[in-house]
């Protein structure tokens, strides 16, 4: 069921309650804080709902429910201990295009009671959907123990805040980047508080800049915290093919997000087109991020970037992420060094692993060796490992989206490596004899077998 969270302005709007008991009066207690002008319809009623009409909070008339009570109303609440009773409502607001709830009763709701965490004017919703209103309200108390109490104070001074800002300055992106940086700043009543001191200084209008953020391996959890902050606040973000939604939906909404990347040989957008879509968008004095799976320094084309915003004079910032390699040795669960089998690690992806690659290479098994999109046919690769002389029981781990939900693992040895087959996509390469250091390849292979379940 797709519903829109809103919230509805009430005061001075007429509803209906259809009930007197328990559930209507927790209703109620939700309802009255609004000052919508409330009617309680029951045969009978509990002695707090009596008090409130005595009280003159809400009317109370104690006779059974009729359809004509509906009419002229703004909401309307079914909450008595007949279904029937609540569907008739239902029906009459169906009617009438009034929109009615009815308490647990999913099918004869239009709209339902979140949990509600208060701040003064700061209010959190919690609804789902009348699946679980315990799940809604164990939310709703973790949500509340976590903000401050001091925040509706808070809420209400940077409010008065804004509406000064939005007196004094123009309608301008300088402005907009303001009221960003002061929602996140202390305030205090003085006025040499420095926070109301930036609110009413001159604004100065904001230069681009372009951000290069590594995402990770995937998983948002494992994002540092600085690429987390740039991906809420960048205005444009420019991403890879391999960047997963679960990261890219922590972008804001107003943020326009572009895919650029290029993947398995598909270029549908060039170097240069997205060097030229970096400097467009920085000169037009939005925050760019360029979002890379894992991080921006490796296998990245950064050092291309990096030179064009050099040309073009655009400020830059590089935040590292955590490269594929990694998150592939943890997932494993082993070290790519090891003192006694590997004191070097080498990098390297699939287009230069073989032997056209003529870098200078460590002792040849004193090395674990990382192969980035490592393709999916590993015969050739296998071989030329072999002709260098490393032997055919040199232990070999493919990790395909590692520290993802999909991940997987295949262990092997470098003899059989070519055999492997339907290899998904992205996938890493760890070969070395530090990745059996702690158990055996066959111990390595249960493992995989546990991980694809």
């Amino acid at each position: 069921m797709t519903l829109l969270p809103i919230f509805l302005k009430l005061e001075g709007r007429n509803c209906l309650l259809v009930g007197a008991g328990n559930i209507a009066l927790d209703k109620i207690r939700s309802l009255l804080p609004t000052g919508l002008n409330l009617r309680v319809i029951a045969p009978q009623a509990r002695q707090e709902i009596q008090q409130l009409a005595e009280d003159r909070k809400l009317e109370l008339i104690q006779r059974p429910f009729a359809p004509s009570d509906l009419d002229n109303n703004f909401l309307v609440i079914a909450a008595t201990n007949a279904p029937e009773v609540n569907a008739a409502i239902y029906q009459g607001c169906l009617e009438r295009n009034i929109p009615c709830n009815s308490v647990d009763d999913i099918p004869n709701c239009d709209f339902f009671f979140g949990s509600v965490v208060s701040r003064g004017n700061l209010q959190i919703a919690i609804s789902t959907t009348g699946e679980s209103p315990a799940v809604a309200q164990r939310l709703r108390r973790e949500i509340d123990a976590q903000l401050p109490s001091d925040l509706g104070a808070w809420l209400e001074n940077l409010g008065q805040l804004r509406r000064e800002v939005l007196e004094i300055h123009p309608r301008s992106e300088a402005r907009k980047s303001l009221l960003h940086q002061l929602a996140q700043r202390q305030l205090c009543e003085s006025e040499s508080c420095p926070s109301r001191q930036l609110a009413h200084a001159p604004l100065i209008e904001k230069r681009g800049t372009v951000s290069l953020v590594g995402a990770g391996p995937g998983d948002p959890d494992l994002l540092t915290v600085k690429a987390l902050r740039l991906i809420q606040s960048a205005d444009v973000i420019l991403h890879d093919d391999l960047v997963p939604q679960a990261i890219l939906q922590l972008a804001a909404p107003t943020a326009e997000i572009v895919n650029v990347g290029k993947r398995c040989g598909a270029k549908t957008i060039t170097q240069n087109e997205i060097n030229t879509l970096m400097i467009h968008h920085a000169r037009a004095h939005r925050s760019v991020v360029r979002l890379k799976s894992g991080d921006p320094l490796i296998f990245g084309r950064a050092a291309e970037e990096i030179a064009a915003l050099t040309v073009a004079d655009i400020s830059f910032e590089i935040v590292p992420g955590i490269t594929a390699a990694f998150a592939a040795a943890a997932a494993i669960g082993f070290s790519l060094t090891d003192r006694n089998n590997a004191s070097n690690v080498t990098f390297s992806s699939g287009h230069h692993a073989q032997s056209h690659n003529q870098s200078p290479l460590p002792e040849i098994e004193d090395t674990t060796r990382v192969v980035y999109m490592p393709g999916r046919d590993l015969h050739l690769l296998a071989q030329e490992w072999l002709q260098q002389g490393l032997p055919p029981d040199f232990p070999c781990a493919v990790i395909s989206n590692a520290a993802q939900p999909a991940q997987k693992i295949r262990c092997t040895t470098l003899a059989a490596l070519g055999e492997l087959a339907h290899i998904p996509a992205p996938s890493l390469l760890i070969a070395g004899w530090t990745v059996r250091n702690v158990a055996s390849i066959s111990k390595l292979a249960a493992l995989a077998v546990q991980t694809t379940k």
